[in-house]
């Protein structure tokens, strides 16, 4: 079986502990219930506590939860939060014993990975804090490989993050060794032997209009555009509804990668269009390509961002490796030139584009303010020998009329 969960903790042997998504409606319903029924402190009155015994419990976050006692000391017990997995030491005055929601079977799972053995035979400590730093909070996909011998024991799993295999992952960091090599090569991800290339986006059909927001402007008459799903102009193509779900899909595997990324090897291989992560200006790692070097001491690289079209010269210690399954996601952003407009030829502002003079910057940053955070529309013209389009505002005019009225560009037949 396949199913998304949240892991709610990491137990201090490695046990991964998840909730599934479809447990999460139950789950909050019973917690709202609990505090409905639980209010103010716990038990006050001297109480004679037994290992094993059911008990709610007002934990670290003021919350009540259902838990169990797991050590009793002096004054201070050892519960373990059965929804939630974890364990924690609390003072007798904030527990409360109950038969209550005894009959409701815990929330969360106990689960270990399947096939993978730690090194040293358990879980060292600094292999646990980076599986709850990496893990915590996070929703997951899980693969059901193998069912405990008691109920109360441990689901053995394969655990995937944003595309790529948990087992092999942490084999990789060298904290565990993964019996199952094919699992090892299906991540494929950390060396240079994959697809050298990313998939192009699939376009809708040439006179079909559809909802594209513009990423990055190169000229008035060349820009780059992503299809955007969330436009209501006709109905949606099925190229839209994939693309949709690819942006989201890409979104979350690159959220992941960014909290990895430190993992991935930089690149030592310079060749021009080669696919490798690269660090923008926010701090965040999105998906490249190299184009060129355009300085040997140090070494700066220009690379183009192929989810938005824009560029960076960037030095190597901002570039990386990339992971072999984020290549198998359509590129977001797809070249286009506009049609209908050509440069006005009495232009008289003599601040030009320097890599296209015919163009004066004034008509650019005009194109700007034209197609920036707006809802626009677009038309496929021609795919060959480049993707033409009639490019539509807000209003359902060509965006280009903004540029004529103001004599910045003329119309071209």
């Amino acid at each position: 079986k396949i199913f998304q969960a949240v892991v709610s903790c990491i137990g201090g042997d490695g046990t991964i502990y998840i909730i599934p998504k479809s447990f999460e409606t139950a789950l909050n319903k019973l917690m709202a219930e609990i505090q409905n029924t639980f209010k103010g402190l716990g038990l006050l009155i001297p109480y004679c506590w037994k290992k094993g015994e059911a008990c709610v419990v007002r934990g670290s976050d003021t919350v009540w939860h259902r838990a169990k006692i797991i050590e009793v000391s002096g004054n201070t017990l050892q519960v373990q939060y059965i929804d939630r997995g974890y364990i924690e030491s609390i003072p007798q005055c904030h527990l409360y014993p109950t038969a209550f929601y005894t009959s409701i079977p815990p929330f969360c799972i106990p689960c270990q990975l399947y096939k993978t053995l730690p090194i040293g035979n358990f879980w060292q400590q600094d292999a646990v804090d980076y599986l709850q730093e990496l893990l915590k909070n996070e929703e997951v996909e899980i693969h059901v490989e193998e069912l405990p011998d008691n109920p109360w024991g441990k689901l053995s799993i394969s655990l995937y993050f944003g595309g790529m295999s948990l087992s092999s992952f942490m084999a990789y960091q060298k904290y565990c060794v993964a019996e199952d090599c094919q699992d090892i090569e299906k991540l494929g991800v950390f060396e240079g032997d994959c697809s050298p290339s990313y998939e192009l986006q699939p376009l809708p059909f040439p006179g079909e209009t559809f909802p594209v927001t513009v990423t990055h402007l190169v000229s008035p008459k060349e820009a780059y555009i992503c299809l955007d799903s969330s436009g209501n102009l006709t109905k949606h193509s099925a190229t839209e509804g994939a693309a949709s779900h690819d942006s989201e899909s890409l979104s979350k595997a690159l959220k992941w990668c960014n909290k990895i990324v430190k993992t991935l090897p930089h690149l030592t291989n310079f060749k021009k269009e080669l696919p490798c992560l690269a660090e923008y200006v926010d701090g965040l790692w999105y998906r490249a390509k190299l184009l060129s070097i355009t300085q040997l001491v140090p070494i700066q690289i220009l690379v183009q961002f192929v989810d938005y079209g824009t560029y960076l010269v960037a030095p190597t210690s901002r570039l990386r490796h990339i992971p072999c399954h984020l290549l198998k996601y359509p590129v977001q952003a797809v070249r286009v030139l506009l049609a209908g407009f050509k440069p006005a030829s009495d232009d008289k502002n003599v601040e030009r584009i320097p890599y296209s003079p015919e163009w004066s910057l004034k008509a650019l940053w005009t194109m700007v303010d034209c197609v920036e955070g707006k809802r626009l529309s677009a038309s496929i013209l021609t795919v060959s020998p480049e993707v033409t389009i009639s490019l539509y505002g807000d209003d359902k005019n060509l965006v280009h009329l903004k540029l004529i009225e103001m004599g910045l560009a003329e119309l071209d037949e």
